[in-house]
């Protein structure tokens, strides 16, 4: 195998959005792997909203990338070299390989890919995505039928999976996504019963307006994915004993201050007047549930029940083009890079 492996640095902090001179291409030597390690050669990695937060030094759920440290994520690949039990070369595994073109990590970290599904798979909507759509609405959502459910970033891989999930357990389901093909997409592909584009809509008054005819029952659970100007919208349309799983925040990801974009401290109000329920939920405390999500979910998507978008970008010096472009909601469906 080549001596010589490539991967994206953090090279500072960003101040707001990141910008393509945060980061840094490297190369380094393709590590040898220790007892128990296994080295990947990669050849798919996933771009996630979750990473922003990584690049800030501030205290979270998980560890801040270092400055020069490679930065995180999701990826899949072939083992090239195994010193650990039970993976062999030419397996194809998943784990947090970072961005970067080979990765040396402890078997134990490893997943092993079913052959019989497209790798990318195992990283949107047979992944980290797919698991957290379907664990935030069973066990924070509590859906039933006849209830209506709003979805931010609805045609997202998060989005798409708890719209799918929803309407098959017979709810009434509002996707709000930004762009007409977008809503086209989360009508015709993802089978939303409405969709309104946050985009055609200057302020939070003129979308609520839209979101109250097109859930004419009010709204029983609002799937937060983006905060802002969505959720300012949405929770004045909460019916009593709504429920709000808090999955994302997109639109303060970029280091915007949220009293100074929205009404969100007069709108609490509806917290206690509603009696809501709000769950900020991390999906890393509920891996231990990813074995019944796919034993439930994989089927389903294999028999073509369960649809799922996959926007591919090609080579690891695109990733930080592609991250940006994320965030600002220029991908359709899951965001990968193919190596």
């Amino acid at each position: 195998m080549s001596a010589q492996m490539s991967r994206i640095a953090l090279a500072r902090r960003p101040s707001g959005s990141p910008v393509p001179e945060d980061f840094k291409f490297v190369t380094d030597d393709i590590p040898t792997p220790a007892e128990g390690e296994v080295v990947i050669e990669v050849t798919h990695l996933s771009l996630d909203p979750y990473m922003r937060g990584r690049m800030d030094d501030v205290k979270s759920y998980a560890p801040s990338v270092d400055i020069d440290g490679t930065m995180t994520g999701q990826g899949v690949g072939r083992v090239l070299a195994s010193k650990a039990s039970g993976f062999a070369p030419g397996d194809m595994v998943t784990g947090m390989t970072g961005w970067a073109s080979h990765a040396c990590l402890p078997g134990q970290e490893l997943r092993k890919l079913d052959p019989a599904m497209p790798p990318s798979t195992a990283l949107g909507v047979l992944g980290m995505p797919g698991l957290t759509g379907w664990v935030g609405l069973h066990k924070f959502g509590r859906p039933k039928a006849g209830e209506t459910l709003v979805v931010g970033a609805a045609t997202g891989p998060v989005g798409s999976m708890v719209g799918q999930l929803a309407k098959s357990l017979g709810l009434r389901t509002v996707a709000i996504a930004g762009g007409a093909e977008k809503c086209k997409l989360a009508t015709e592909t993802f089978g939303f019963d409405a969709a309104i584009d946050h985009r055609a809509h200057d302020d939070a008054r003129s979308l609520r307006a839209a979101l109250a005819e097109a859930a004419p029952d009010g709204v029983d659970i609002y799937w937060e994915n983006v905060g802002g100007k969505v959720l300012e919208a949405v929770l004045p349309l909460m019916n009593t004993h709504g429920r709000i799983p808090v999955c994302g925040m997109i639109a303060w990801y970029g280091g915007a201050n949220i009293e100074d974009t929205n009404q969100l401290p007069g709108l609490w109000r509806s917290v206690l007047v509603k009696r809501l329920h709000v769950s900020g939920f991390i999906i890393f405390d509920h891996w231990d549930e990813y074995p019944a999500f796919l034993k439930d979910v994989a089927p389903k998507v294999a028999a073509g029940d369960i649809a799922y978008i996959e926007d591919v970008a090609d080579g690891l010096e695109n990733m930080p083009d592609a991250f940006i472009a994320m965030l600002k909601g220029g991908n359709v469906g899951k965001q990968i890079v193919k190596l």
